[in-house]
């Protein structure tokens, strides 16, 4: 049995706390590793890594850490079908959506690659008698990221590709379902350093783990600043304890996001762009779009029929499979949960057009798949509605109005994305600007914001009031130190008892 192990100071560590999580192929049911579950201990062990590597590192000049960036992302990117190949036989996603997977945080490391520009401070020359201003940003020292299953390439790179440009040493934490992809990533960083001729042994680590290792990051008093992505729940909770132990925080919570389809939108594009952002990653993904809009019953039916007909077409199968559209979900408590929610909906009076609980997969018979489900007549005070399901299942929930449709994303406790399908560009630039929700989509169905911009949504979708990537990423990993300097020519009276001020 293949054994997971840390990455501390530029080497693998074997776990010592005697716990260990399960690694399963969700193609077939089964255990095909096993990960090491850190202790407190073993996160501090991480922890002194970076405190000894971070101030030799953040010594090394922007342009020197720049030629590390470009240097893993050519390593990244040449071994991008065997990372890819890794990620889907732990995750389930297709071979193509994990290789999206990694170049969309490559994309983060490309933007690290400019570090040097983004790090210029402010200057001011003579702001007072012979008084010159300027700015400077410093990194804060050791931070922490805690990512989730379902982009386990991607949202590492958004975390730590920042920090470590800027400055900082980072710990990761990924989750153990699928830990291997974070592992390899940090390893390709070392042989980045190695390739750019900069020592970078301690300044990216990995540490698996659950509780037990999340509460160590949280309340170590050496960790400056923690990063999150999961479930709303758990964001809030880290947003909270550490903040309390004076961390900074960004945590990212759920979704729910919604697809509004105006009666001028060009239906057979929508039709096909939303079943690629409901079922794609077995909708495994904060930014799927599970819930769609139609406005007017003419809406709602044409796009019921187009749905119900596209949906049949679907290619569900193993994550190896060229042909297949989407993979199995991650693991079977995963299906539980998805299943579970796909009979509260009927329960709650739903009508259910597709059943996909019933999909087997010949010789797959025990993988964690679930065919795509559509239910239409979705009330918005029903549970599964308001709730985030995580899995294949796209809910119509039909809008009489413009109106109505723009109050159902903005009055959802959940405020991370929304899209809205039409022709009309005075529709959709009200729209854009009325909606309660933090990311915006006009006829793009996944409105995720290119790297040099930054990620985040609103209301339960988040915690903290900094974004992901971009120059919010800049800012949330960094210091800002300004100096006021005057050089006196002779002899001047005493000021200092007097607060300064620049007459």
């Amino acid at each position: 049995m293949r054994e997971i192990s840390h990455f501390i100071a530029g080497r693998a560590v074997a776990g010592t706390s005697g716990r260990q999580g399960e690694v399963f192929d969700p193609n077939l049911g089964e255990v095909q590793a096993h990960v090491a579950l850190a202790s407190a201990d073993e996160l501090d062990m991480a922890v002194q890594a970076a405190l000894k590597a971070q101030p030799a590192w953040a010594a090394v000049n922007p342009q020197r850490r720049a030629r590390v960036m470009f240097a893993y992302k050519r390593l990244v990117e040449a071994r991008m079908d065997e990372l890819a190949a890794l990620l889907s036989s732990e995750h389930g996603k297709v071979i193509a959506d994990s290789k999206g997977d990694i170049q969309r945080g490559l994309e983060v490391i490309e933007f690290a690659c400019g570090i040097p520009h983004a790090l210029k401070g402010e200057y001011t020359e003579g702001a007072g008698p012979g008084i010159d201003v300027w700015s400077m940003r410093q990194p804060l020292g050791v931070a922490a990221g805690i990512t989730p299953f379902n982009f386990p390439a991607m949202i590492p790179m958004w975390m730590f590709g920042v920090a470590v440009a800027v400055g900082n040493a980072f710990i990761l934490k990924p989750s153990e379902k699928d830990p291997s992809v974070p592992v390899r990533l940090a390893e390709l960083f070392m042989e980045a350093g190695a390739e750019a001729g900069v020592e970078v042994a301690g300044v990216l680590n990995v540490v698996h783990g659950g509780k037990v290792c999340v509460d160590a990051i949280l309340t170590h008093p050496d960790i400056a600043a923690v990063s999150f992505v999961g479930s709303s729940d758990i964001a809030q909770y880290v947003y909270a304890t550490g903040a309390a132990h004076g961390k900074r925080v960004q945590a990212k919570g759920g979704a729910k996001n919604h697809g509004v389809l105006l009666p001028d939108a060009d239906l057979e594009a929508a039709v096909g762009d939303i079943l690629g952002a409901a079922f794609g990653s077995a909708g495994e993904r904060c930014m799927a779009l599970p819930v769609v809009v139609p406005v007017g019953a003419a809406t709602a039916e044409a796009f019921r029929e187009l749905m119900s007909a596209r949906i049949e077409t679907l290619k569900i199968g193993v994550s190896s499979d060229p042909a297949a559209q989407y993979g199995p979900v991650v693991s079977a408590a995963h299906h539980r949960r998805v299943s579970d929610y796909i009979q509260i909906g009927i329960d709650e009076g739903a009508e259910l057009v597709a059943d996909g609980r019933g999909f087997s997969l010949q010789g797959h018979e025990k993988g964690f798949f679930i065919g795509p489900t559509l239910f239409d007549h979705v009330k918005p005070t029903m549970r599964s509605y308001q709730e985030e399901i995580f899995g294949p299942v796209l809910q119509i929930v039909r809008a009489e109005s413009f109106e109505e449709a723009l109050a159902l994303p903005s009055q959802h406790a959940y405020g991370n994305g929304v899209s809205i399908f039409t022709r009309n560009g005075r529709a959709a630039r009200e729209f854009a600007s009325r909606v309660n929700v933090g990311m915006v989509g006009i006829n793009v169905p996944i409105p995720v914001p290119v790297a040099y911009h930054s990620f985040g949504g609103w209301k339960r979708s988040a915690f903290g009031d900094a974004n992901q990537h971009g120059m919010e990423g800049v800012r949330f990993y960094t210091k800002v130190k300004t100096v006021t300097a005057r050089w006196p020519e002779g002899e001047g009276s005493d000021q200092a008892f007097v607060i300064p001020t620049m007459r």
